[in-house]
């Protein structure tokens, strides 16, 4: 019998146990899902969340893999008590939310719906026109599952589509950067940019001041990302200015975001309390399940993390 112990928050446990145990009856896995034990030892798998009852894995001596519940890991990758693999989450329903998320705001922006829908004022305006898709230039910063995922579904509409990532990637209709140079280059050809990249040492204030001023005068910024991957200052700066538009903004340096953040009243900034997508237990469990009969199978598990690059 294989023992799996679910380590997330009490409340998770009525979202997630019966989804489990439905993806474990499909993959043929007879599992022994748990929420806490006196025997660390006869734990395989852990399912954790960082938000969970468990930080020290020592104890879990035969332990196979720690599978994540959420797709983020810099909360738990530095986490020296891991000494087995530790797997991401990724999720077709948390891809499919997000991709949905991201495009509605990039066309939101494109198509200068807020003129309109906040502008109810009894004039009538008609002397602006958008461009066309292709005629708009939309930077991706990060191209891993989720920002390659909504750079093709921006590629889909017709967007004159760009995406950064730390290494060089080949993505059909899709042009790619990488590097230093790469990011200066997308940037300055870049009308609406969504940061889609994990928070690391390398990715933290990625759009500070000197990179903002690159972007063209009235871009839009569209951040499902993470909080820590915009300089606020500097962003506010930019609004102030002119140089950017508008930026939507789902994830924060700190969070709730506090009431007095100058985000909320700010007349060029979308706040959403970081809704942009969610893990769904159906499909989660699906990968979680996956995840335990490759180990099962000593098949290699799907969505590791490299601990090196923290990602």
């Amino acid at each position: 019998m294989i023992t799996a112990l679910f380590a997330d928050r009490a409340e998770n446990w009525a979202r997630y146990e019966a989804p489990l145990h439905k993806a474990f009856a499909e993959k043929g896995l007879e599992v022994n899902l748990i929420r806490s034990t006196d025997t660390p030892e006869a734990v395989d798998y852990v399912i954790y969340a960082p938000s969970g009852p468990v930080s020290d894995f020592s104890p879990f001596v035969n332990l196979k893999a720690v599978l994540s519940l959420w797709a983020g890991v810099e909360k738990i990758e530095g986490n020296t008590s891991i000494k087995v693999p530790l797997c991401r989450m990724v999720d077709e329903g948390l891809s499919e939310g997000m991709v949905e998320w991201v495009t509605g705001h990039i066309l939101r922006h494109h198509l200068g719906m807020d003129a309109h829908i906040l502008g109810q004022d009894g004039v009538w305006r008609n002397d602006v026109v958008p461009p066309l898709a292709r005629d708009r230039g939309v930077g991706f910063l990060g191209l891993g599952e989720l920002g390659l995922d909504c750079a093709k579904a921006a590629s889909g509409v017709g967007f004159e589509v760009m995406g950064w990532s730390r290494s060089l990637k080949s993505v059909e209709g899709i042009e790619t950067f990488a590097g230093a140079d790469g990011l200066r280059e997308m940037l300055a050809k870049s009308q609406i940019i969504v940061l889609l990249l994990p928070d690391t040492a390398e990715t933290r204030d990625v759009l500070n001041a000197e990179m903002l001023e690159l972007l063209p005068d009235g871009a839009f910024i569209i951040n499902p990302g993470r909080g820590t991957l915009i300089d606020d200052d500097a962003l506010l700066d930019a609004l102030d200015s002119g140089k950017v538009a508008h930026a939507t903004l789902d994830v924060f340096r700190v969070e709730p975001l506090p009431a007095e953040h100058p985000f909320w009243a700010h007349p060029q900034v979308t706040v959403t309390p970081h809704i942009a997508s969610e893990t769904r237990p159906s499909s989660a469990s699906r990968t979680i399940a996956e995840n335990i009969r490759r180990g099962e199978a000593e098949e290699p598990f799907l969505y590791t993390v490299d601990r090196a690059a923290g990602y």
